[in-house]
């Protein structure tokens, strides 16, 4: 099931008691906290015992303003009173334009709508969809529609102000199953990347190097003894380079565009190096930036801790000063090349035609080769995903349905699902016809029940639970790594989350989210893991594990740029954070990942920004001010 929109709209909740408030059409102002206690008690017990899973927001449509939620009783328990009510405060962003000196901070920020109350939103509340409702709330006049504008709720109780609610959203990813392989020759990952970012795929018959290479100051030239375990690694293998990521990072003194040019001359000349192992050309990718992020990781409990509180500019006149010099055994660390390759088997049927490969196939099951065998139908499998070869190849290998035979079998069926997951059912089917010939073959075992379980969590055919849940135990039996079967569970556990949100039981809920939470400690993981998870976390209402689950990976330097900025999207709001010097270390890396993009933060919701009131914060104003305005 892909994620309703509207429960991944979050709240922010702030509270006025000033004591200064003026009225607003009908709405009282609490001139303190024992006032709003005795006027809002009907209004702040719904919010108590709010489950977290109710999610609600105030949507545009054309010129009008609609209040959604997802759970109509709560609704009507929040707005049981004639004189329960909501009111809208319609926000423009010029209030927090960058000529002004300060931002004027007062309980209502932009025009208040009339207020609505009681039977009025009862009756007005209408389906709008799968599980979530609407009712109309106000309009917005021609002038506001023309300027950024976002729109904050009024929970109003004895027609009091009881709760100031901001409305912010997240950027919005699909999520789904941590992956759990399946096996070809080994157990074969998707490569699937954050949405945004690539294409989708597979490793069949690649695998991937990671490197760094440390420079010396002002330098392009790398140091052979530093280059010589990857050269070691390409001289060993049956390899070819496919493609070449190099990230270059500079230390961040001297000036920005010297930095840069000396980190691309870097990443050239490894590059250049690289080629010199092969024909075939490189697919290559060179980023470089100044290394802020270790820069200010590295200094924090040292004495150069205070320059973390400088502007970047700032710190750069501290170093030109004299104190570059002093720091150099710092600095070195951060003037490097982080270098990945996806490496390539090589091919020696790479050139033979169809018809000349299916003929020595054909021949090797008849010799009984399997080696010969195997290694022509991954030939054929990279012909296949080349699109060199139409997938029909894999028709006319006609392989025996004979226990020796059982690994090619397993494998055709395995690739055919990886180009066509549509198949997903047949291919499963077909597993269980083959696990007859080998009822003890632990690899056929597994892809069975990996894709038993996407059966389940895609609805594709009824599945009963409990015997899957047994399934997935009783893997250990055949020699299958507990780690393994501990990510199947965590699956389980997802899509028993699902199944428990829908029935509206969140104890349930609950306790599968928190196996996951418990659970998922113990795995490597891919940055679309990490995405994948901090989603579904999200989803659920459990931002806490979201943030805890990125925190970390958020201060790295070869962060992916999407878990980064999804990071932010959960964090922006929370001004106790954005006040911690640690986490300019995450905007700085944002910053210098996508300049674009960090000040797309700050525009409305509706123009795909988190929310331009993150403004109200002084820290975050200053940034955005001298960094994304002309």
């Amino acid at each position: 099931m892909k994620p309703n929109h509207l429960l991944l709209t979050l709240i922010l909740v702030f509270y006025f008691q000033n004591s200064f408030a003026q009225n607003r059409f009908d709405v009282v102002f609490p001139r303190n906290d024992k006032d709003r206690t005795e006027n809002c008690k009907s209004c702040l017990e719904a919010f108590r015992s709010k489950p977290k899973e109710v999610k609600y927001a105030v949507k545009l449509d054309g010129n009008n303003l609609y209040f959604e939620v997802n759970d109509k009783d709560w609704f009507n328990q929040v707005f049981e009173g004639d004189t329960d009510g909501i009111a809208v405060d319609i926000v423009t962003k010029d209030i927090y334009d960058c000529s002004l000196d300060t931002v004027v901070n007062e309980q209502i920020r932009g025009r208040l709508t009339k207020p609505l109350y009681g039977a009025r939103l009862r009756n007005g509340l209408r389906k709008n969809g799968e599980n979530s409702y609407r009712v109309h709330v106000g309009r917005v006049n021609d002038t506001e529609i023309k300027k950024p504008v976002e729109f904050n709720i009024l929970f109003l109780g004895n027609k009091n102000l009881c709760r100031y609610n901001l409305i912010y959203d997240l950027e919005s990813y699909p999520w789904g199953l941590l992956d759990m392989g399946m096996y070809l020759d080994t157990l074969t990952y998707s490569t699937r990347r954050i949405q945004s970012k690539a294409k989708e795929g597979f490793i069949l018959k690649n695998k991937t190097l990671k490197f760094k290479i440390p420079f010396e100051k002002d330098k392009a030239e790398y140091s052979q003894e530093d280059m010589k375990p990857l050269y070691d690694s390409l001289r060993l293998t049956d390899y070819n380079i496919k493609t070449i990521n190099i990230k270059a990072y500079a230390s961040v003194e001297g000036s920005l565009e010297r930095n840069i040019e000396l980190q691309q001359q870097r990443a050239n000349s490894i590059v250049a190096a690289l080629q010199t192992f092969q024909q075939p050309a490189i697919e290559t990718q060179v980023s470089s930036s100044e290394n802020w992020v270790e820069f200010l990781n590295d200094i924090k409990g040292t004495k150069y801790e205070s320059l973390s509180k400088l502007s970047k500019d700032q710190v750069k006149g501290k170093l030109a000063g004299g104190l570059s010099a002093e720091m150099e055994p710092i600095l070195e660390r951060h003037r490097k090349a982080v270098i990945e390759m996806e490496l390539e088997r090589k091919d020696k049927y790479k050139v033979m035609p169809e018809d000349v490969l299916l003929e020595k196939f054909h021949a090797a099951l008849s010799a009984e080769d399997l080696e010969t065998a195997i290694a022509i139908q991954n030939s054929i499998f990279s012909k296949i995903r080349s699109g060199s070869l139409s997938f029909m190849a894999l028709r006319k290998m006609e392989i025996p349905r004979q226990a020796e035979f059982a690994t090619l079998i397993n494998k055709n069926l395995v690739f055919l699902y990886t180009i066509d997951e549509r198949q997903g059912l047949n291919v499963y089917k077909k597993l269980l016809e083959l696990e007859k010939l080998v009822p003890d073959n632990a690899e056929v075992k597994y892809n069975i029940v990996a894709l038993k379980i996407k059966i389940w969590r895609y609805k594709w055919q009824e599945v009963d639970e409990v015997k899957l849940k047994q399934q997935i135990n009783a893997l250990k039996n055949y020699g299958i790594d507990d780690l393994l079967i501990t990510r199947m569970m965590v699956n389980y556990h997802i899509t028993k989350a699902e199944n428990y949100m829908r029935n509206r039981d969140y104890d349930n809920k609950d306790k599968s989210v928190a196996f996951i939470n418990d659970h998922y400690k113990e795995f490597t993981f891919s940055d679309y893991d990490y995405l994948s998870l901090a989603q579904f976390f999200t989803y659920y209402a459990n931002l806490d594990y979201a943030v805890a689950l990125l925190t970390e990976k958020a201060k790295t330097i070869d962060v992916d740029e999407d878990l980064l900025y999804y990071y932010l999207n959960l964090t922006l709001v929370n001004k106790e954070l954005t006040q911690d010097p640690d986490y300019r270390t995450v905007l700085l890396n944002a910053f210098n990942m996508n300049q674009t993009r960090f000040c797309k933060l700050f525009n409305a919701v509706a123009d795909g920004g988190v929310t331009f009131q993150l403004l109200d914060d002084a820290y975050l104003r200053t940034t955005y001010c001298e960094s994304c305005t002309d």
